[in-house]
C-alpha cells in the first residue's frame, strides 16, 4: 500500500449499490451518491478510491454461523430469515455485502498503516452470530476486528458505535471476547427491542439534541480510550440521530453531527488509528442523505490535514 497522499484513504466498491425492488425502503442509492459528493467536494485524493477485495466464506464464517453464511453466499436464504434481514438476498445483494465487509477490512488495514481511513459503506451492526437483521446481512466491523486479531495485527479493539440504534449484533458476537470492547450510544426507545450485551451502553432519550448529546460523549470517550488502550478504533458514524431522519429521534442537527464526528476523530486519533464507516441513515432525499454521510469524510479530511492521524514514516 503506497502513501495515500494529501487526503486520507477512502474505500469504495461499485457493488455497494445493489439492485433492490422499486419502492424498497432501504436507501441503497446513497452509496454511489456519497462518492459523487466526495468528488464534488474535493475529498478524494489524487490517487483515487481504494477498491477492496470482497470478503470470502472463511472471513465471514469466523463470526457468523457457517450454515447461514453458506445460505447467503448461495442466495438461498429462507424467506423468514429474509424478513428479519429486511433485504431480498439476491446475487446483487450478496455481492454488495461481501464488498462492504471487505471494504471495512481494507479500510482497517489502511488505518493501521496510515493512521486513518474511511469506508463509504459499513456499520452493519445488527448482524449477529446466528444471522442478519435490520438491513444488515453480515457484520463488517465484527469480521474486520476478528480478522485483525486472529492475524496478530492488533491485540485490542475499541468499537465506538454512534448509530441511533444499539449495536446488538456486534455486542453478541464479542460478548466473551475481552480483546474487543464494544461501546454503543443510541436512542433508548429505538430498535432493536432485544439489546445486545455491549461492554458499555448509553441510552439517550428522544429529543436529546446537540448540546446534551455531545456533552454525554465527552463525559465518556476520553476515559474509555485510556482504560481500553486500543490498537485500533472502529467508528460507526451513523447519521440516523439526525432530526430529520426517518428512523431516529435524537434531534441532532447538521452542525451537531459535524461536531460529534470532529470530536471523535480528534480524541481517538490521539490514542490509536481509526477506521470510520458510515452506519445508518434514512431519508427519502438521497442527495441530502449522501451529503449528511459525507460529514464523516469531511471530518477525516480535516483531521488528516491537521496532522492528527498517525502516518507511517
Amino acid at each position: 500500500m503506497s502513501d495515500p497522499g494529501p487526503l486520507p484513504p477512502i474505500v469504495y466498491h461499485p457493488a455497494y449499490s445493489a439492485e433492490l425492488p422499486s419502492g424498497h425502503r432501504f436507501p441503497m442509492q446513497k452509496y454511489a451518491r456519497l462518492v459523487e459528493v466526495l468528488r464534488e467536494e474535493g475529498l478524494i485524493g489524487p490517487k483515487g478510491l481504494w477498491e477492496p477485495e470482497p470478503a470470502d466464506y472463511s472471513l465471514l464464517a469466523a463470526v457468523h454461523d457457517p450454515d447461514y453464511v453458506r445460505q447467503v453466499l448461495d442466495a438461498c436464504v429462507p424467506p423468514k430469515v429474509e424478513r428479519v434481514i429486511g433485504l431480498p438476498i439476491t446475487q446483487s445483494v450478496v455481492e454488495r455485502t461481501q464488498a462492504a465487509v471487505g471494504g471495512t477490512l481494507t479500510a482497517a488495514r489502511l488505518a493501521l498503516r496510515h493512521g486513518l481511513a474511511c469506508n463509504t459503506a459499513g456499520g452493519s451492526h445488527h448482524a449477529g452470530p446466528s444471522g442478519g437483521a435490520g438491513f444488515c446481512v453480515f457484520n463488517d466491523i465484527a469480521v474486520a476486528a476478528r480478522a485483525l486479531i486472529d492475524s496478530g495485527e492488533v491485540g485490542q479493539v475499541l468499537v465506538v458505535d454512534l448509530d441511533v440504534h444499539q449495536g446488538d449484533g456486534t455486542a453478541f458476537i464479542f460478548e466473551h471476547e475481552p480483546r474487543v470492547f464494544t461501546f454503543s450510544m443510541h436512542g433508548e426507545k429505538n430498535f432493536p427491542v432485544r439489546r445486545g450485551p455491549s461492554d458499555l451502553d448509553i441510552d439517550l432519550p428522544d429529543g436529546t439534541g446537540d448540546a446534551a448529546y455531545v456533552a454525554r460523549l465527552k463525559e465518556v470517550l476520553p476515559d474509555l480510550l485510556q482504560s481500553v488502550s486500543p490498537d485500533i478504533v472502529f467508528y460507526i458514524a451513523g447519521v440516523d440521530p439526525h432530526e430529520s431522519d426517518r428512523l431516529g429521534r435524537l434531534s441532532l442537527s447538521d452542525e451537531g453531527l459535524a461536531e460529534r464526528d470532529a470530536y471523535v476523530l480528534e480524541t481517538c486519533l490521539a490514542v490509536a488509528p481509526l477506521v470510520g464507516v458510515i452506519g445508518g441513515g434514512y431519508d427519502h432525499d438521497i442527495d441530502r442523505l449522501a451529503r449528511r454521510h459525507a460529514t464523516l469524510h469531511r471530518a477525516a479530511a480535516h483531521a488528516w490535514r491537521s496532522g492528527l492521524a498517525r502516518r507511517e514514516a
